[in-house]
């Protein structure tokens, strides 16, 4: 490990000797100065960690001299020693990015402490992170391996998100790895557990089953309606939960979150299916019998998901709430999202408003056909923090922020996940085959039975029978389905894509958050 470099800037330096040899034998190199001019030469011409400098020297202050030095490094930590406790000294300080404050007499332990804090915390950090996760994988590995239920796989995923971000301060490359390979062995499990399960789900009338798409409004969002309090149900297409994590605390800002749950997205985990189940209340083979005209099927032509708002209202009054003041808002592009900035206000006077934000679907697809989207999101790390960077400057932010100081309930979910897919899985069908890479169906599908979860009788799953002896397969993990013909274009095209419609954690088990103002 490098040596520190410190420079210890007092015009009585002499008096410091005792504590600068307690600093050398602790391993820090220590330099000294006895006025600012001096100080700023110094650190010009030399590489210096940290700068601990005295604030009333004659000539040069601390704080001017602190000011050429940030003009020179404006990334150098330094820390401020001083006799003067004045507020505004300390504001003046703070304000000019100081490290670290200590008032004398300091004793060597606070100054040793002050620079461990500043030099050594990214890896004391790295290392604690280590040795929790080292810990934690255990418990894991117990709580995988001891049949878990619905409820405790949701317990897992939001376990392995917390430990996702927690690793990214990490530097440790082995544990990354044995992390991913955890990651990956949960969704192995949660495949066996979704292939076992998903079946008795939807065919239950009773409350047996998770909550899922096609009765989150009754049970999740419909509840929190009060008389004079607006409801807004938002929904942003195709936000995983650790990507709710990564924006959540620009939520806090404005709101208290008083509810973080999540919920089970339905097979397929794609739009036209698990969103149009949320609206309508129903799973797609019911949707498709009452409204057999807004339906439509992966091979038919027509827009998959144009009568939302329709499915919206009919749910209401099949709720007994059809009398409600309601306002349906799809934003899918800039220019809707300033219309929605313009108009929320206007929103406050109706019972529940639901808006729907495309943005961060058209990002995982844009993802896979343009190269500068490839390298900008070519991981998961990349991928939230394009998530952060979009919400932040969304007009759907800017909207929220202007209701912010109102009495709101504001409730936000999204529709499914998605997965980065590396894994490539042949699958032979005839024309009428559908081209998603979750998830397929068609007429004698022919693929490996261990890649997918396959319903030959898409009743089983809640799902309509486009075709006489159509069946559907859902892709397991990080598998995505590929035609034999033109094969390897299309692995190399699609590898490493975030993509979504099949059985992973990331797409199914998804976020639902209530909020209230501050």
């Amino acid at each position: 490990m490098n040596i520190a470099k410190i420079l210890w800037v007092d015009d009585e330096i002499d008096t410091l000797n005792s504590q600068i040899m307690f600093l050398e034998n602790k391993g820090y190199e220590v330099a000294t100065k006895t006025n600012g001019y001096d100080a700023v030469e110094f650190i010009k011409a030399n590489i210096v960690d940290v700068v601990l400098m005295d604030e009333s020297m004659p000539g040069m202050t601390g704080l001017q001299t602190l000011q050429q030095m940030k003009e020179h490094n404006s990334n150098l930590p330094v820390v401020l020693i001083t006799k003067n406790e004045a507020e505004n000294l300390m504001d003046e300080a703070i304000g000019s990015q100081i490290s670290d404050y200590l008032i004398k007499p300091v004793n060597p332990n606070q100054v040793w402490l002050s620079l461990k804090k500043i030099i050594d915390n990214k890896r004391l950090v790295a290392e604690k992170t280590t040795s929790a996760y080292q810990q934690e994988f255990r418990s894991l590995f117990m709580a995988l391996n001891d049949n878990p239920g619905y409820g405790e796989w949701m317990d897992i995923y939001k376990k392995l998100v917390y430990w996702e971000l927690e690793m990214k301060k990490s530097d440790s490359p082995e544990m990354q790895e044995v992390f991913q390979s955890q990651k990956a062995e949960a969704n192995t499990d949660f495949f066996k557990f979704i292939s076992k399960n998903y079946a008795s789900w939807v065919r239950a009338k009773s409350t047996d089953g998770p909550v899922m798409s096609h009765n989150l409004l009754k049970i999740k969002v419909l509840p929190h309606l009060e008389k004079g309090t607006p409801l807004f149900f938002v929904l942003i297409d195709n936000l995983r939960f650790d990507q709710w994590k990564i924006i959540q605390p620009i939520f806090a800002e404005s709101f208290r979150i008083q509810e973080e749950e999540t919920f089970y997205a339905i097979l397929p985990t794609a739009t036209q299916y698990a969103r149009n189940a949320i609206f309508a209340g129903m799973l797609p083979i019911d949707i498709e019998k009452q409204f057999p005209i807004e339906w439509k099927n992966d091979d038919e032509d027509g827009g998959k998901n144009m009568s939302e708002e329709v499915f919206l209202r009919a749910q209401l009054k099949r709720l007994g709430k059809g009398d409600l003041k309601c306002s349906y808002t799809k934003i899918t592009n800039n220019h809707d999202g300033q219309k929605l900035v313009d108009n929320i206000h206007n929103m406050l006077q109706n019972d529940i408003n639901v808006i729907v934000y495309n943005f961060v679907d058209m990002l995982s697809h844009a993802r896979t056909e343009m190269e500068v989207l490839k390298e900008l999101a070519g991981d998961e790390t990349s991928y939230r923090s394009i998530t952060h960077s979009w919400f932040e400057h969304s007009p759907l932010h800017q909207a929220l922020k202007k209701i912010a100081d109102k009495t709101v309930t504001l409730v936000v979910g999204t529709d499914h996940g998605s997965v980065r897919v590396k894994t490539p899985a042949k699958v032979i069908g005839d024309k009428q085959t559908t081209a998603n890479l979750r998830y397929k169906h068609g007429r004698n599908l022919n693929y490996e039975p261990k890649d997918v979860l396959a319903f030959k009788d898409p009743r089983e799953g809640g799902l309509p029978v486009p075709n006489v002896n159509s069946s559907y397969i859902f892709a397991k993990g990080d598998v995505f389905l590929c035609y034999p013909n033109n094969y390897n274009h299309f692995v190399n095209y699609y590898k490493n894509t975030f993509q979504h419609g099949g059985v992973s954690l990331e797409e199914m088990i998804v976020p639902i958050i209530r909020m209230t103002n501050k």
